[in-house]
């Protein structure tokens, strides 16, 4: 970023944010068998139909984001187009509808973001016949809108909890946050299911209050979501599980894990009751080291190279799971940015300890460059627009240095010497992009 285009570059990034920030709500999402027999039933089998469509895009991103040819000029075999992107995501939603006794017929499945470079959102609408309590049959629909954000968080991925009852770390299971004993107990009772051949899936952990707010606001019956500052999903010990299939293995083997069974009616919610109670003293001291059972889970201390300086590995870290960039990635940028001095300038105007050009640092609220956790916390919020936006570290790096448009123009690191270098000096820093811990997509229904 000490270069003289880098300033017009950053001025393209500005658009990112707003672009491609899509607002996520988490939703206790409950995956259904056989047909679809009353209106709570209808609303759990779209939320399902939405969820599916958005996952197989969130797995074929990738593809999709590939170029369409390779170096010879051949065809990429790797490379999906958008139009058979959509089709897949349609397929696997139609199929999960299928198989969960829901007449494809009645689903009705658009992408909101179509128009866009890489959609990534799904709305499901479910028209149900349903049968009143006088016998009467009516009709009903049933609407849910799913979204896969880039940025959550992966298996052994950390965060640090904040807005509900819980501010301890967080680890993550197929993008949800839970209390790192709660993730010990879960890999558990995970790896038991899959030796008995059942596959559990995370669909709900921890909530902040807000999230809860607007899940209630959205479905305001207290008997399926639980008022604001009522669940015990923000304490972090909860989790939805499924999928339907896997009711009947939870009920017969999850106590053996330490999990109960909160509410009779909700098959799919189970909390640990082995540890420390929600929301309680002793839950906030859980270590981010070890979870219950002597069971090793991910510490929010990992992932930063030896070279980093110890006043900056707390803020690079906080930085990287605010942002849900891999904080190594991070390190590599300052190390070749400043060297991690907070004072460095460049002639091109560069300032601090991530370089930021002024009008760059406006755009991302950096009043001062030369503040390091301040500059640091910018340079997250960058990079985690450029990764979403590219979808590879090389690329994302590539655009942080020669501006994104050079990049989108050839989806590859352009044949800027510089950039290159900067490129390889940076991987070669944190050993390659294969030692990255990427976080993987979450997926999430959207209130």
């Amino acid at each position: 970023m000490k270069r003289a285009r880098g300033e017009s570059g950053q001025a393209l990034i500005l658009a990112l944010g707003g672009s491609l920030a899509l607002i996520a709500a988490a939703l206790a999402l409950v995956a259904i068998a056989g047909a679809v027999t009353g209106k709570g039933r209808a609303q759990r089998a779209a939320d399902l139909v939405a969820i599916s469509a958005v996952r197989s895009m969130r797995d074929d991103l990738p593809r999709l984001l590939s170029p369409p040819r390779l170096a010879d000029g051949s065809p990429n075999p790797g490379h999906v187009d958008k139009s058979l992107y959509l089709a897949r995501a349609r397929a696997a939603a139609l199929d999960v509808a299928r198989e969960n006794g829901v007449d494809p017929a009645r689903v009705a499945l658009r992408f909101p973001d179509a128009g866009s470079f890489a959609p990534l959102r799904a709305k499901a609408t479910i028209v149900a016949r349903l049968r009143e309590s006088d016998g009467h049959r009516v009709e009903a629909s049933a609407l849910a809108e799913a979204a896969a954000p880039y940025g959550a968080a992966g298996s052994g991925a950390t965060g640090i909890a904040t807005g509900g009852g819980y501010s301890g770390p967080l680890v993550f299971r197929d993008g949800e946050g839970m209390r790192p004993d709660v993730a010990a107990a879960y890999d558990r009772m995970a790896a038991a299911a899959r030796a008995d051949g059942v596959v559990l899936m995370v669909v709900s952990g921890f909530r902040s209050d807000a999230e809860q707010a607007e899940l209630f606001a959205a479905h305001p019956d207290p008997t399926w979501v639980a008022p604001p500052g009522h669940s015990l999903h923000r304490c972090a010990t909860e989790l939805d599980l499924g999928p339907a299939s896997a009711y009947g293995w939870l009920a017969g083997n999850a106590s053996r894990f330490g999990f109960a069974q909160r509410y009779e009616w909700e098959p799919w919610h189970w909390g640990l009751a082995n540890g420390p109670a929600p929301c309680s003293p002793a839950g906030e001291a859980v270590s981010a080291g070890t979870g219950g059972g002597g069971a090793t889970v991910a510490a929010t201390s990992t992932g930063l190279p030896s070279f980093v300086p110890a006043r900056y590995r707390g803020p690079i870290l906080r930085s990287a799971a605010r942002w849900q960039v891999p904080p190594a990635l991070m390190a590599g940028q300052l190390m070749a940015e400043s060297g991690f001095d907070p004072d460095a300038g460049s002639p091109a105007g560069a300032q601090g300890i991530a370089q930021f050009m002024p009008s760059t640092a406006a755009a991302y609220g950096l009043a001062n460059p030369y503040d390091p956790v301040a500059a640091i916390d910018a340079e997250a919020h960058l990079m985690s627009d450029l990764l979403r936006h590219f979808g590879s570290p090389e690329l994302a790096l590539a655009a942080y240095n020669a501006g994104p448009a050079p990049v989108e123009a050839c989806r590859c690191i352009p044949p800027y010497p510089e950039t290159q270098a900067y490129v390889t000096r940076i991987l070669a820093l944190i050993g390659g992009a294969g030692a990255i811990s990427m976080p993987s997509f979450e997926v999430r229904l959207v209130a």
